[in-house]
């Protein structure tokens, strides 16, 4: 365990859990980082099954802004371009990826529930992707290829908060269960995740895979990149 991330290793079943209730699990450069590291363990410790979940009132809030004004424009950048790396890792992994989401969930904590392969949310969660106020093209890609073009283009021109109930009929959402109903999902994902051998689960994911990567991360940088991110930030937060 980190001070930010809480690892429980249950045989070929990895679980993840973000341990920053006080910032209701806000992507901190740190936390991100020790994604990275517990992703990349999981995977050479030969796991099956990586799961996460956040501590608290929500799964997570995205990314921290909490300390941004000491920062450069630079520092930023790479900020955003760890956690488009974070994204790919998980939707590239070989593993079952299962995000479990709960509260209310904003801008790149929504991305890493999208990224997962099993996507659960609980009844009363909600979701928000606010990147473009701030100019910044983060997972768009990804959630329209769940939802489809027009019903993202609808949600992210807008920076709409969007239900449980929606995201299940948009298919953002896999399935909705109750926290009190996960240790079940985690079973049956584990199930499923041995169901196959772990080659043959590499060929399928890598089949099913709608991945982009490399023009993913160019379109983030690009408009990242754009003079002016951290008062684009500034106006972003202050209109917030």
């Amino acid at each position: 365990m980190t001070g930010v991330l809480r690892i429980d290793k249950q045989g070929t079943r990895h679980v993840l859990t973000l341990t920053r209730a006080e910032k209701m699990n806000a992507l901190s450069a740190e936390l991100v980082e020790a994604l990275l590291t517990a992703v990349d363990d999981a995977e050479a410790q030969g796991a099956k099954l990586i799961v996460l979940k956040g501590e608290g009132k929500n799964f997570s809030a995205g990314f921290d802004f909490s300390d941004w004004q000491t920062q450069s424009e630079g520092d930023l950048l790479l900020r955003f371009v760890r956690i488009e790396t974070l994204l790919q890792r998980l939707a590239a992994s070989p593993c079952l990826t299962v995000a479990l989401a709960h509260g209310r969930n904003f801008g790149a904590g929504v991305d890493v529930f999208g990224a997962c392969k099993w996507r659960i949310s609980a009844p009363d969660a909600t979701f928000r992707m606010p990147g473009l106020k701030f100019g910044l093209v983060l997972g768009s890609r990804r959630f329209a290829s769940l939802v489809g073009a027009e019903r993202a283009r609808t949600v992210l021109e807008q920076a709409a908060t969007f239900s449980a109930e929606d995201a299940l009929r948009d298919g953002f959402a896999s399935r909705l269960a109750a926290p009190q109903e996960w240790p079940d999902v985690e079973q049956q994902a584990s199930d499923t995740a041995a169901a196959l051998s772990d080659a043959s689960r590499v060929q399928l994911y890598a089949a099913l895979s709608l991945e982009t990567p490399d023009a993913d991360l160019a379109r983030l940088v690009r408009s990242a990149a754009a003079p002016g991110l951290k008062d684009r930030v500034a106006a972003y937060l202050q209109a917030r």
